[in-house]
Parts: structure tokens; sequence; C-alpha cells
């Protein structure tokens, strides 16, 4: 072998072995590193280079010594070892604190720069950041990291860096990170701070998780791509989950820039329960000026309760103020309560249509939690409003139910339940109003003390058949009342011992039950009422002033009474089968015959050796004398007792009627249909009596027409007929209408109500009826139907696009279920009674009274709604009342108009806002109510 060519063997068989060396020291090259991450240490290796530049020198040797003349001279190999120049004896760059986890779904490629490349759903993690995009760039020897997003076949841009950490996530266009300065840069950011979203401009992130901006935008609209309007942000320093400091900013709605800047904003976010300052809502009335209403100050007391005050204030001198509060704890309570203080001036001062009215409001609901305490219970449902409130609040304009209420009661309640004891004790105290007349009737305190059903001689351990007089039961009420009517602006000035009123009753009813002859149920019974009272007034004639004169007498007064009765009932059962030529469809008719007959008796409490009754004698004005009776105790708490002599037997019947048919779709092959569900009347005559013994004839009637709709209706019929006095003035006389010809009995009253709700469902079954008809038309239409999904499918892309669009229902024929949600309700009553008397016939006319109320809504599309509710007067035939209403659902914006278009309260409103709290400063308000004396038609 030839000396050049053992110098070239040589030469490669340092190379070979180097090679070898360098391969054993690089990070392996991965392919397929889907199945499972693959963790390296980002720290660049020297071995490589060392062993590269021997190489170099010793080649470069090698090829001086081929070219050179003069003989080699012996070199040192330890002069030109790689140990010299190994990098463990220069200065070490400081390298990261933890291991850098990477992968990708389609490679991972190496460079011999120490570059990675990752492609196709690639992760990075360290510590407690996370990187995802569809391409990553690394730089091993600096830690920075370089995120894209990559074009799919469409041209559409996939896979897009988003970046997590304890902080939040944000997705971007591009971006660029260093894990060990923790900083990085970002483009067209996307990232949801609080209720909102932050997007686009160029962003720096700092080694402190802050972020700093420029030509962002803050948007609570969730289309990030376009959205329906945000503030465009100049310049914006973020603090995660803290909030966004910004300088000048203006408002960009549907792309177009508006006049509406700020010099610099504030964003505070927070998922603790804080307080926080109640922006005001602005606006104008012609009345009242311009006002800002419902801001000011809510107060997070504790995790128990809340406390929200606001008030209102106009520039011609009207305000308010209001206190709001929520309050619960778990197992035992929960409530709130809104109480509200309203001062309304109108007109100027000093001007004849000058008014000052002042107005309060107080609202609690409070409810105890059954688990608290299994024995006692307190409850309160307070509505308590001065009339003229809801007049002058213009949040009460577009509320029907508290608009048009007349009437409004407030109860406060504790009962307490003695365990192992069939006794409760409870008070009440309760408040009824009628806005109408300013009316106050307030009943407080209201002690009742309540004994349960016992059987007193029920033995404890029974032997053999039970007693006959174990069968006798009693109970007791005892109730103390202490209330007053009066006006309200009379109510605090009203004297506790001259105006109010109160007293006592005891009630103690005592009953049993006996069968006789299996059939007949017998059931006697005695009761006992005695009523306590601290006063009672004493009448007598003036016969110089020509009038009664009342005089009021102190002390304490005893009133009972007592009465016993028995009763008798059964039941009798009649069944029809129809003739054959009828049909067999009617299997049978049951009817129920339930009739009564009782007897009650009471002595003549009107007598004098009771005292319960008294009598005077008045000089009329012709001069006769006349005498009066009166009951001292007829305007006590509970009433008096009443005169003559009580020897009433009563009758009474009731029926039911059913029907039994064959149907297919009941499993047992029948069903009962109610045809009437109760038809009842009385009657009763008092034997003790001296004069007028009928009773009026009392009769019932209830019908189920439908499943969900029933016809109920009761009436009086009157039994005797009508005369004149001697002042000419009609009175009911002791001549039976059948003994005068004039039948058994006339209306004298009746009425009747009922209320109905139609809506999408009310047709459903008849839509489902005709549904199964068409499906049941043969195997032609099989054949079209299956055409027809063929041709509905045919199109994979839009087969997709259904699938994605939820909202969407498709017919058998392939197109769109168009669904329109309404309902319609009626309320609708019709009451009869005596009205003017007609002296031609001796008779009193009938007078009908109606009402009419209905309301409904709408939704043609799924963000348009539409609602109304009215009320019609039958007196005047005009509507006496209505409310309508639109809404509109616009995204990230919500928009509604309510109006009264007829009657007395002419207003209207409209309301355009944010929906997301943060933001519900950007709203607009417009409105007018009934003192602008609107003139619409």
């Amino acid at each position: 072998m030839s000396p050049k060519n053992k110098i070239y063997i040589s030469i490669l068989a340092v190379f070979c072995t180097l090679l070898m060396l360098g391969l054993s020291a690089q990070t392996k090259r991965i392919s397929t590193p889907a199945l499972r991450p693959v963790t390296a240490n980002v720290i660049p290796d020297s071995t490589v280079k060392d062993s590269l530049a021997a190489i170099l020198n010793l080649i470069d040797s090698l090829h001086q010594k081929k070219n050179d003349s003069i003989p080699p001279v012996a070199i040192d190999s330890l002069k030109n070892d790689s140990l010299p120049s190994d990098s463990t004896k220069k200065s070490k760059k400081a390298g990261l604190d933890d291991v850098v986890e990477y992968k990708a779904n389609d490679s991972i490629v190496f460079l011999g720069n120490n570059m990675a490349y990752m492609y196709g759903q690639g992760v990075v993690n360290y510590q407690d950041i996370e990187l995802d995009a569809d391409e990553i760039r690394m730089n091993m020897d600096s830690s920075m990291v370089y995120a894209v997003g990559r074009p799919d076949t469409a041209g559409e841009i996939v896979g897009n860096p988003i970046y997590k950490d304890k902080s939040g996530e944000y997705e971007s266009k591009t971006m660029q990170y260093n894990f060990k300065s923790k900083k990085g840069y970002i483009t067209n950011i996307i990232t949801q701070q609080g209720e909102g979203y932050l997007t686009g401009g160029r962003t720096k992130k700092m080694d402190n998780d802050e972020f700093y901006m420029v030509d962002g935008k803050y948007t609570t609209c969730d289309d990030h791509e376009h959205p329906h309007f945000y503030l465009q942000l100049t310049k914006a320093k973020v603090r995660p989950k803290k909030n966004i400091v910004t300088g000048p900013a203006y408002m960009v709605l549907a792309d177009v820039p508006l006049p509406l800047a700020i010099p610099f904003g504030f964003f505070p976010f927070t998922d603790k329960y804080s307080s926080g300052i109640i922006m005001p809502t602005f606006g104008d009335e012609s009345a009242r000026g311009f006002y800002l209403r419902d801001g000011g100050y809510y107060f997070a007391i504790s995790d128990y309760i809340d406390l929200a005050l606001t008030g209102e204030i106009y520039t011609k001198g009207s305000w308010g103020l209001n206190g709001q509060s929520n309050y619960i704890k778990r197992y035992k309570y929960s409530g709130n309560f809104n109480i509200g203080y309203l001062v309304t001036i109108l007109g100027d001062k000093g001007m004849p249509d000058y008014q000052k009215q002042k107005n309060f409001r107080l609202t609690w609901n409070h409810s105890q939690d059954s688990k608290a305490n299994p024995n006692m219970s307190f409850s309160a449902n307070v509505n308590f409003t001065t009339s003229g409130y809801d007049r002058n609040n213009l949040n009460s304009y577009y509320n029907s139910a508290t608009f048009t209420e007349n009437t409004k009661s407030s109860t406060v309640n504790m009962t307490y339940n003695f365990p192992n004891a069939p006794l409760s004790i409870s008070t009440t105290a309760s408040i009824n109003q009628r806005t109408k007349d300013s009316t106050l009737s307030v009943s407080f305190p209201d002690f009742t003390l309540n004994l349960s059903r016992v059987y007193p001689f029920k033995r404890k351990n029974p032997v053999g058949k039970e007693r006959w007089y174990e069968k006798i039961s009693l109970n007791y009420t005892g109730i103390f009342r202490n209330s007053i009517e009066t006006k309200q602006n009379l109510f605090f000035k009203s004297n506790l011992i001259r105006d109010w009123q109160n007293g006592m009753q005891h009630t103690i009813p005592i009953s049993a039950t006996f069968n006789m002859l299996k059939y007949i149920n017998i059931s006697p019974s005695f009761s006992f009422t005695d009523r306590m009272y601290t006063n009672k007034i004493m009448r007598q004639w003036d016969p110089k002033a020509s009038q009664e004169v009342r005089d009021t007498t102190y002390g304490f007064y005893n009133v009972f009474n007592y009465s016993f009765g028995v009763s008798a009932q059964t039941k009798l059962y009649g069944f029809y089968k129809p003739l054959p030529f009828l049909g067999d469809k009617i299997e049978m008719i049951r009817h129920v015959f339930t009739p009564s007959v009782s007897f009650s008796g009471a002595p003549d409490f009107g007598s004098s050796r009771y005292g319960f009754w008294q009598t005077y004698t008045k000089i009329d004005a012709n001069g006769r004398r006349q005498d009066v009776e009166y009951s001292p105790f007829s305007e006590g708490m509970f009433g008096t007792v009443s005169r003559g002599k009580q020897g009433v037997v009563s009758f009474n019947m009731s029926n039911n009627l059913e029907m039994k048919v064959k149907s297919d779709r009941d499993t047992t092959g029948v069903r009962k249909i109610s045809l009437i569900e109760n038809l009842s009347a009385g009657i009763s005559y008092n034997m003790a009596a001296d004069s007028m013994k009928w009773s009026n004839i009392n009769s019932s009637i209830l019908i189920k027409l439908t499943k969900g709709f029933n016809l109920q209706m009761s009436a009086t019929w009157d039994t005797y007929t009508y005369k004149l006095n001697s002042a000419g003035q009609p009175v009911r006389v002791n001549i039976p209408r059948w003994k005068a010809g004039k039948g058994l009995g006339r209306l004298s009253s009746t009425g009747t109500s009922f209320s109905y709700t139609f809506n999408n469902d009310t047709f459903k079954k008849k839509n489902n009826d005709d549904k199964k008809n068409n499906d049941d038309t043969g195997p032609a239409s099989t054949q079209i139907d299956n055409s027809q999904s063929a041709l509905k499918y045919e199109n994979e892309e839009n087969k997709q696009e259904e699938e994605n669009n939820t909202d969407m229902e498709f017919g058998k024929d392939g197109y769109m279920i168009w669904k329109v949600p309404w309902s319609l309700s009626i309320n609708y009553s019709i009451n009869y009674g005596y009205g003017d008397f007609n002296y031609k016939k001796m008779e009193y006319n009938g007078k009908i009274t109606q009402n009419l109320s209905f309301s409904g809504n709408i939704s043609p599309t799924k963000n348009w709604s539409f609602n109304f509710s009215a009320s019609y007067d039958f007196d005047r035939k005009k509507i006496a009342y209505m409310n309508c209403g639109i809404t509109r659902d616009l995204h990230c914006w919500s928009m509604s108009a309510n109006f009264i278009p007829v009657g007395p309260y002419k207003s209207y409103n409209f309301h355009i806002s944010v929906k997301s709290s943060l933001l519900s400063d950007l709203k607009y308000d417009k409105s007018g109510n009934s003192y602008d004396r609107l003139q619409w038609y």
C-alpha cells in the first residue's frame, strides 16, 4: 500500500470514529412523535463543535505535510487536543429551570443550528406554560419560540397559536416567546377578560404577566372576527383577571366609528363578591325635567346579605330614594326587602297647578326553610304602598299587574306547633289597602290558639269494638284581634283606645258520626261561641236634637251563643244502559244522587234576659213613636248574636252523572267521561220564625268541558215577593212567590268566570292526528319520502351545515320547519244581580257586570318578540288599559320598547343597551309619561 493511500485511509478512519461520537451525543430525530410526547433538555452540547474542530485541524496539517518539502516536525498531540477548547472551561450561560416538553402530530425536524421545527398541532410545555400551534419553531440556544398557524387545503389559516398560563388563555395570529425571560410579542391577540373580549393590535407580554397593547379592541360580542361593536383602544395596559387601563378610546358600531370617545378608560374584573358604584340612567320629562335615576352604591356586606342604595333626582325638584337587599342563609331562611320614598313636585310653586306628593313603598318577602325548625315557622309577604306611588314611579308604568292593582295585602305570620301535642299558636299582622280611596284595614296583633280535633273518650288500649262515645270529637279555636279601618293619612293620628277595635272569640264545636241501617250516616253536633269585648255602644234618642245619641262605655263584656243540630246523609246509585238502536259505543251511564237533611236549633238570644239586644223609642218627623232595636255589640270585632229562635230544617241534594264509553286509547278498552261533575241545590225552613220562614234557594253546577277547562257557576234564587212600604221604598214581604203565582224562585244573583290560554300546543293534537293519517297513505308515500330524503342529503356540505345549526329543524320535504311560538290568554267574568227597582212590575231589574282582560305574546323570529295586555270596560264600551311591548335580541345588544296607547296614563319607553353588565352604561333611553300630555291621535 502506497504512503498516499495510507494517509487517506487514516483520515477516513478518524473521520468515521469522530462522526460516530458526534451522532451519539446528538438528540435523536423523531419521525412520528404523535404517539407520545418527546422530552428533551434544550442545552447545547459542545462535544460536536470540539470534534469538528479537531477534524479540520487534522486535515490542514496533513495537507501542509504533503506539500511541504521540509521534513515534518513532530507535533505534540496534546497541543491540538480538543480538551483545551472544551466549553467546560468557559463560563456557561444560565439554562432553563425546568424541562421543556414538546410534541407534534405530523413531524419534528431538527437542524444542525439547534433549531427544531414542529408541524401539525404542535405543543410545547414548560412549567405551567403551554403553547399550541400548527407550526412551531424553537431555537434551543436562545430558548426562543415562534408560533404561527398554517393554511389548510382551502387556504384558510388553521391552528393559530394559543398560549395558556395561570393568567388565562390567549389566541393570536403570530407569537414569539422566550422561556428564559418569559417575555413575548403577540399580534392580533384574542383573550377573554371578565365578560368581554380583548382582540387585535400589537401586544407585548412582560415577565410579570402584564400586557401592553397598541390598536386593540375591547368588546362583549363573542364574534371575534367581526364584532358588532367595540371600543377601539389606542393603547392599553392589561392586568389579566384584574383590570384594563386604556388611553384615548372611541366606539365603533357595525364597523362605523362614532363620535363617542373617552380620554381614558378603566375596566375592572373580579370573580369575587365586591362592592361598587351603580351608574345612573339619564333622561328627561316635560313635567319633572331632566333626571338621573337608579344610580347609587352597592354594598357587598357579607356572603349572606347585600344592600343597594339608589336614588333619583329631577331638575324641577322631584327626588326619591330606594334601598334593596337580599339575604339568605342555607337551610335556615331567605328573603328580600325593598323600601322606597318618592317626592313628586309638579307645576311651579305659587301657581294653581302646583302639587307636591310624598309617597312610600315597602315590600318584604321572607321564607323559612322547613329544615330550620320543624315546630316553628315564620313567613312574611309585605306589599305596602301609598296610593300615589305606582302612579309616579316610572318602573311601574309597564307592569300591568302592578299598575292596575287596586287592592294590596300584606301578611306577617309566625306559627309554633307544640311537639307531641295537638296544640298550635300563631300570631299574624296584616294590612289590606284599597288604592282607589286610600283605605287601610290593619289588624295587629292577631293571636290564634288552635287545638286540632281530639277524641277525649277514646281508650288508649282499646279492646273489642269501638264504643259509641269514642266517636265524639271536639276542637277549639281562640282568636284575639286588634284592628282598625281608616284612611292612610289618618292612620298615624288614630287613638289606640278610641279608634281601634279589639276583642276575643272562642269557638268549641263538638261532633260525632254514626252509621244507621248500613247506608245512612247520622252526625249530631253542638257548637259554642263566646265573644269578649272591652266596650259597648249604647244608643238613645235625643228629642231636643231629634237625632240618635251614642255613648261608648268601657268594661268587660261577654256575648255568647250556642246551637245544636243533627244531619243525615246517604248515596243512591242509578244505572242506565242505552237502547241498542242508539249504538253500542256507550256502555253505561251512572247517576249518583246524594240527598241530605239536617236540623239545627238555638234559643232566642235577642231576649231581654241575655241583654245582648236593647230597645229605645224615637219620634219620627210625623210625631209617631217607633221602637228601635239594636245591639250594643253590633260594631264589635266579631259582631253580635242573631235574634229570634232557630229551628231550621235544611234540605240539600247533589248529583253526579258519568258515562262509560268504548275507547281504543285506553288499555282497558273503556273510558269514563264526566257529563256533570256536580249539580246541587238546597233550601231551608225555619220553623221557629214568625215570618220569612223559607230561605233563598242556592244552587251550583260544575261541568268538565275539556281536560283543562271547567265551567263552574253558582246561583241564588229569591223565594219572596216585594211591595212598597209607607215611605214608598221596596221591601220584602212575607208572601212566597209560589203563593203569588210567580214560580218557585226568581234568579237574584249568579256569576261565573273562566280563563284559558291558547298556544302552539293547543292545536298540536289535531296536527299530530293529521300527520298520522298522512303517514298511513301506503307505499307510494314511503317512496316519495325516501326520494325526498335522498334529495335532502344529496349535498354532503349542506348536510354538515344543517347538523351544525341546532336551531333549525327540517321536515321530510327538506324544507326548514317555520315555528312561531305564540300564546293568547283570556280572562272573562260575568255576574248577574239586582239593579234598579221596577215599580211597574214590582220586581228588581237585572244587572249584568262583565270583566274582560286578555294578554298575549308572539315571536315571529328567533330574536323578535311582541307582547301585550289589555282590559275592556263594558260600561264605557272602550279599552280601559293597554300595554304593548316589543323586544329585539341584537346578539350582544338588546332593544325594547313599551307603550301605553290608551287611557289617562299614555306613555312610552324606548331602551337599547349592551347586554353585558360590565358595559351596561352603553345605552340609550327615551321615555314619555302621562305628565307629558301625549296626543297620539
